[in-house]
């Protein structure tokens, strides 16, 4: 059964990252950019900021088993001729004006392969801050500190990619990729596998002629889990050996650099066994088993909203959700036990 008003109430009340944190992470970005541009070394070298990643995609998620969630943005500068056989400078810039001002200085904080980052109290949070230039045609270039190399991006031209997608799946691959990313922390399964990844190879299955043969193929959200991730398994099973997934934006990137072998065949076998845990639910006709067997999958999360008032109103955040006359429509097919699940 789909129980489209226990799916709503799941991603309002556990899965979506609530809007005071979404506002936290937005307030800190800005915090941490003022306090570059406020450096008078470094502000020449500095044009903009424009966020990257789960954040502007509207994919990111509560954290789970205390788990920190995590912003990134990318900061671009101007490119130094001076620096070309030395990129590492373009982090190391970032980096040393954080680790001399407060309080990031006596916050943890340090270098990777591709950013900055920050981490705040408790592990609760952490931001990366990327750097990257922008060409004068038009490209868009991140730096591998580690190989000293440039690498194409395109991070606004993946939000494009991705709000396609959304609007053929009738707006559900976000919540998707939301609560497979729930899955994925909640049963600690296929870990190893970027969440870039899954977006990707998510949003990659999302076709419009499937609409053609099926129109109600995306038609709400407990559906569309179940068609996107079955025909994930397909794609996945009839691949053994790890596939090169390019950046969909365009960029001429690929994104093997960000898996092995060992980690694809894992995500391979896990999401196997997701994809028919999902349909087993889907595809259950008792109402009270098909609650158990989603729960199974999601935790005691996945239950009926308070009242039908509350359901419609509370928790929203900042992303959209099933509905409530999508959550209505399911309630009329199916006879409630009465009980909360």
């Amino acid at each position: 059964m789909k129980h489209t008003d226990y799916f709503k109430n799941f991603l309002e009340n556990t899965v979506n990252l609530p809007e005071s944190k979404v506002d936290l992470l937005s307030a800190r970005v800005d915090a941490i950019y003022n306090c570059l541009k406020n450096d008078p070394d470094l502000k020449p070298r500095i044009k903009k900021k424009v966020p990257q990643g789960s954040w502007p995609q509207r994919t990111i998620i509560k954290p789970v088993n205390g788990k920190a969630f995590d912003g990134d943005f990318m900061i671009q500068m101007v490119e130094e001729p001076d620096w070309a056989y030395d990129l590492k400078k373009y982090g190391d810039a970032i980096y040393n004006v954080l680790h001399a001002t407060s309080p990031y200085k006596n916050m943890p904080h340090g270098r990777k392969c591709r950013c900055v980052y920050v981490n705040y109290a408790e592990n609760a949070m952490h931001v990366d801050v990327v750097p990257f230039v922008r060409r004068d045609d038009g490209t868009q270039w991140i730096i591998n500190r580690d190989d000293n190399k440039w690498e194409r991006t395109d991070t606004d031209g993946f939000t494009d990619w991705m709000k396609k997608k959304d609007g053929i799946a009738n707006k559900r691959l976000r919540e998707v990729i939301r609560i497979m990313k729930f899955l994925r922390d909640h049963k600690n399964s296929w870990t190893g596998t970027k969440s870039i990844l899954l977006t990707t190879l998510l949003g990659e299955r999302v076709e419009e002629w499937r609409k053609v043969l099926d129109s109600g193929y995306y038609s709400d959200l407990p559906t569309a889990l179940l068609h996107i991730v079955s025909d994930l398994d397909d794609y996945l099973q009839a691949n053994p050996y790890k596939p090169v997934i390019m950046d969909p934006s365009g960029s001429g990137t690929s994104f093997d650099h960000r898996w092995s072998q060992e980690t694809y065949s894992h995500f391979r076998k896990r999401i196997n066994v997701h994809a028919a845990e999902i349909k087993d639910a889907y595809d259950e006709t008792d109402f009270d088993e098909s609650v158990k067997k989603w729960q199974a999958l999601f935790g005691d999360g996945f239950k009926a909203p308070a009242s039908s008032e509350s359901s419609g109103s509370s928790g929203a955040g900042k992303f959209s959700v099933v509905s409530s006359a999508s959550a209505a429509a399911s309630v009329s097919t199916v006879k409630h036990s009465g009980r909360a699940g």
